[in-house]
């Protein structure tokens, strides 16, 4: 867990703890960031929502510009594959306000109190339905990029079974299972509810977003302090909707998409559906993922994570 700086005049900042490195991830990268004064941190444990908060931002920032080219303006930084002084370097030279993504729990994060932070969250069932099935579409080339690149740090990432009950309930078993995941899930939501209070934080659950799209990313802008003009909101709404990312999954996939993932670009960019797991998990699998949230997160943590802004006003 991140320790916090104390300091009688304002916040506690998280310090980083530890470096996390495996399959996808290489903290190390953030060491000596340069961070700008407005740089934005879009944080989320895989499959939460990310890239849709992406291009919410990346909306906001350019006020509607329709050929964002999304994950070359926002690379994911602590990508091992891709982290390297060269992302460094591009996004030292973007002149635009940068917003950059990360899979990183706080404790293996260089905080930066100039920085403003987005979390994005959404329930564990439903994150680990999606992940399946970003894994299953991943082809022979997606696992010999992970596992065969240079630098691996602990086990290869194994492609799981077609049935995404039994990866549920494989989370359940071992929820830090480095063969089927990129990082502790429950450790890594706590570590971002414990430091919520921060003034540069903001938490966004993907079920508000699917519930009310134009209040979410109207709080969004107020917390960044974006001032839209009345008339580019039209277009901003549109690109931000499920249906506009999909018609154009090459430019929010990642570079080489098209190669790694069967179905290409538009398998990265699914369903943005919740529940599919309603019918299938049994009752004993329900009510043990429910206590296993609870016991982990807290109470008040368990409640947002299944249900969002409401019954917990953050």
């Amino acid at each position: 867990m991140a320790t916090q700086t104390t300091s009688a005049m304002g916040p506690k900042w998280p310090v980083k703890t530890r470096e996390l490195q495996n399959h996808h991830l290489d903290s190390r990268i953030w060491n000596n960031f340069p961070f700008r004064d407005d740089d934005i941190i879009i944080s989320t444990w895989a499959k939460s929502g990310t890239t849709w908060m992406q291009q919410i931002i990346s909306q906001l920032v350019t006020l509607g510009d329709d050929k964002v080219n999304l994950h070359m303006e926002s690379p994911w930084l602590d990508m091992r594959i891709i982290a390297n002084e060269q992302t460094v370097a591009a996004l030292e030279a973007q002149t635009h306000r940068r917003f950059i993504k990360t899979h990183l729990p706080v404790d293996a994060l260089v905080y930066s109190p100039r920085a403003k932070y987005i979390f994005v969250a959404r329930d564990g069932r439903d994150v680990m339905w999606s992940m399946h099935n970003h894994f299953r579409c991943g082809n022979d080339m997606f696992y010999s990029m992970l596992n065969g690149y240079p630098g691996l740090v602990g086990p290869a990432l194994k492609k799981p079974d077609e049935d995404p009950v039994q990866f549920v309930r494989d989370f359940l078993d071992n929820p830090a299972d480095p063969e089927t995941t990129h990082s502790p899930f429950w450790a890594h939501v706590k570590g971002w509810w414990d430091i919520r209070e921060l003034p540069n934080i903001l938490f966004v659950h993907f079920n508000d977003m699917k519930a009310d799209l134009k209040s979410e990313i109207r709080r969004i802008a107020e917390f960044l302090e974006i001032d839209v003009p009345n008339e580019k909101w039209a277009d901003i709404l549109h690109h931000c909707t499920f249906a506009y990312m999909k018609e154009h999954a090459e430019r929010m996939s990642p570079p080489g998409a098209e190669q790694v993932f069967e179905g290409g670009a538009k398998s990265f960019i699914n369903k943005g559906t919740n529940g599919r797991w309603t019918d299938l998990l049994s009752e004993e699998d329900v009510t043990r993922y429910e206590q296993t949230a609870k016991a982990e997160l807290g109470p008040d943590c368990a409640i947002w994570l299944a249900n969002g802004r409401n019954p917990i006003e953050i």
